[in-house]
């Protein structure tokens, strides 16, 4: 059996000090590290501006970060520094906090090639990118840095491929998710599986099964409540009868709007969810009353592929 070996000089405990140019794999390398140990430069942004991507909001995103580094290095936590760090001014106050701890400071160079960096730019959003210019002097100061880095106080320096942190990462995914089956001796998600897989882990928190309710023919009944807004939902478990499992979203009748019967749509994911509590959904084809029956819209469909794309999605959830 292969033992986690995440490399030879890592300590358990540790500050570990990304190094590479925007666009080097930098944040998938951190996201191998629990979520708690990871400083973002990024998320420190956002934390203080609403934007990830807002640069005058640096100053103040790199006071927090420094901010928390000192306390966790005042706890002896190891601790991933998610940021370029390719200049000496931004690794040194990073080091001088391992220092004053007793915390041995590693230095993990992430030296993708500088065009592969450039070409990643392209996806991102407008706000995330960063210009070519400045992507090539980040990848020429990370690689006039590398040879100086040990007289910096860093205890070790590494390159990214060196490490171990594929398995390390695998582990922690499934102990997971034998947590959320129950594999684990717990209770888990049990009948919740399906609601986060549809809706995602965000809508957990505000679901609540309705024992008894009869609103939906006999099939369960689950409501989202937060504050005064609410949404009422019925688990089918025989989909236009092929036997297959989903969820339909309580919506006004489209034939009468003085009809007080339980109408229904398709619920593919939360965007149907968002759409119904806005009013989107309101006379929308798919939509089923108990009393009226289904609703017969004449109008063309004005996204036709955008439906079809969703109820596949949904499909492949419900599969999966």
């Amino acid at each position: 059996m292969t033992s986690l070996q995440t490399h030879p000089e890592l300590p358990e405990n540790a500050l570990i000090v990304l190094i590479g140019a925007s666009g080097a794999g930098k944040s998938t390398l951190a996201r191998t590290w629990p979520d708690s140990q990871i400083l973002s430069l990024d998320a420190m942004r956002e934390a203080v501006s609403d934007d990830a991507g807002d640069q005058e909001a640096t100053a103040d995103a790199v006071d927090a970060l420094h901010l928390i580094l000192e306390r966790r290095m005042g706890r002896r936590l190891n601790t991933v520094v998610d940021a370029t760090n390719v200049t000496r001014a931004a690794r040194e106050p990073l080091v001088a906090a391992a220092q004053r701890h007793n915390v041995p400071a590693i230095a993990v160079v992430v030296s993708t090639p500088a065009s592969v960096c450039v070409e990643r730019q392209r996806p991102r959003p407008a706000n995330r990118a960063v210009p070519k210019d400045t992507v090539l002097a980040q990848h020429k100061a990370m690689v006039h840095s590398h040879p100086k880095l040990k007289t910096e106080g860093f205890n070790h320096v590494v390159f990214s491929d060196s490490l171990y942190r594929l398995l390390p990462l695998l582990k922690s995914l499934s102990e997971t998710r034998n947590a959320d089956l129950g594999r684990d001796g717990g209770d888990g998600l049990g009948d919740l599986l399906l609601v986060r897989k549809i809706f995602g882990p965000e809508i957990l928190p505000m679901w609540r099964w309705k024992p008894g309710s009869d609103v939906a023919g006999g099939d369960r009944v689950a409501e989202i409540r937060l504050g005064q807004m609410h949404l009422t939902l019925a688990l089918r478990t025989d989909l236009d009868g092929k036997g297959d499992i989903g969820f339909d979203v309580m919506v006004p009748c489209p034939h009468d709007n003085e009809c007080t019967a339980y109408a229904w749509a398709p619920a593919y994911s939360v965007t149907c969810l968002f759409r119904a509590l806005n009013g989107d959904l309101d006379g929308h084809e798919d939509i089923v009353c108990t009393v009226h029956g289904p609703h017969e819209n004449n109008d063309q469909d004005d996204d036709p592929e955008g439906r079809a794309d969703l109820e596949a999605q949904y499909a492949e959830a419900v599969r999966a």
